[in-house]
């Protein structure tokens, strides 16, 4: 990217990948890990800083305000192929498309960030899900993960970066296909349809585990579950205990047995009723914690204490307040960072109402508190 850096990356001792690695196993380490969890597309069309140098997205967003690298690597452990995208109709704020999970879905015209409207599923009976999973979720497709020696050249083992391992979704990306309202109806009429589905996720996941981790040092393991929302999980805890937790513990065994003790869950909304499961089960990691549904991430690392890792959790509702607001926010998170197994940074996509000035200060007290001077 030619557009010079607004900040520069903070001051180190060490490489980003040693300092990633022992900040989330408790060790010292010389300063804080300093990364964000991204912005909406809005930002970047009503931002005047992101405008005015051409920052077009997260990537150059990450190198413009200096942030530590981590990459990970994203094998497709879903819908391959996925169904052709298409307009259906227009009407004159909408369109009705199809989107690539094959949901009939209405979506605005304009470019504003919403959650679509969805009208119909593509699996809605057992006779949906064997046509779809023939169709769309074969395991043998080269296709789905990408080869080990461009990895290899791409992400030497020297590296000073850490890098991950997406293992996709167990229930989330099912969430999505099915709809909310949808897999709600088929855990209670087609129980193992749905379990079903889940197996094939995790055999999915499998295969890519086998043909990758023999060959490419990976640093730590990701994931997407985005099945809980403010007032808890849409799933129930029986569901997940019974269902997905043995899953997750066949995933956490494979990447374990590679030295991959660090597996990091995005997982929006109150997740607290199912953390003591995700923990059993291997699940280390939750962010991005947001504030309104989880509460502080003090109170929630107070509970479990380092058997857990938080990543995000700056209430993005204080960012867009002011100055004195931040700085008392921050202030919060100084024993969490000094105790590790903590990394802060909002508690969600950063939103376009937060004032441009006001970020910059959040970025700048944050060098300020958890860097090196």
């Amino acid at each position: 990217m030619s557009v010079e850096p607004i900040r520069e990356k903070w001051k180190s001792t060490m490489t980003d990948r040693e300092r990633y690695f022992k900040q989330l196993h408790y060790q010292q380490i010389d300063r804080c890990f300093n990364r964000e969890f991204g912005y909406w597309e809005e930002n970047f069309r009503e931002w005047d800083i992101f405008i005015n140098n051409d920052i077009k997205n997260n990537d150059d967003a990450g190198h413009f305000f200096g942030f530590d690298k981590s990459v990970v690597i994203y094998p497709n452990n879903w819908m391959y192929p996925p169904y052709a995208e298409s307009v259906v109709s227009e009407r004159e704020n909408t369109k009705i498309i199809i989107n690539e999970d094959g949901l009939t879905a209405e979506i605005p015209k304009n470019t504003q960030s919403t959650i679509p409207h969805f009208i119909h599923s593509p699996v809605v009976t057992p006779d949906d899900w064997k046509r779809c999973k023939e169709e769309h979720f074969l395991f043998d497709d080269e296709a789905r993960i990408p080869g080990v020696e461009a990895l290899k050249n791409a992400h030497p083992a020297n590296r000073d970066y850490p890098l991950g391992i997406s293992c996709g979704s167990m229930i989330g990306k099912i969430r999505d296909m099915l709809t909310f309202e949808g897999l709600a109806y088929a855990c209670y009429d087609y129980p193992d349809m749905v379990e079903d589905m889940v197996e094939t996720c995790c055999l999915l996941v499998d295969n890519m585990l086998d043909k990758l981790l023999p060959f490419i040092d990976f640093d730590y393991a990701t994931g997407w579950e985005d099945i809980c929302y403010k007032n808890g999980p849409i799933v129930t805890v029986n569901f997940f205990k019974e269902i997905i937790m043995p899953r997750y513990k066949r995933i956490s065994d494979k990447l374990r047995a590679h030295d991959i003790d660090i597996w990091c869950m995005d997982c929006d909304g109150d997740f607290r009723p199912l953390l003591p499961f995700f923990l059993e089960s291997g699940v280390n990691t939750m962010y991005p914690c947001e504030i309104n549904a989880c509460g502080h991430p003090a109170e929630i690392l107070a509970e479990y204490g380092k058997d857990l890792r938080l990543l995000g959790g700056f209430d993005k509702m204080r960012m867009a307040e002011g100055r004195k607001e931040i700085k008392a926010y921050m202030e919060s998170l100084v024993p969490l960072v000094e105790r590790g197994g903590y990394i802060p940074f909002c508690d969600h996509i950063c939103p376009p109402n937060i004032p441009p000035d006001n970020y910059l200060y959040y970025l700048e007290l944050k060098e300020k508190m958890f860097g090196i001077h």
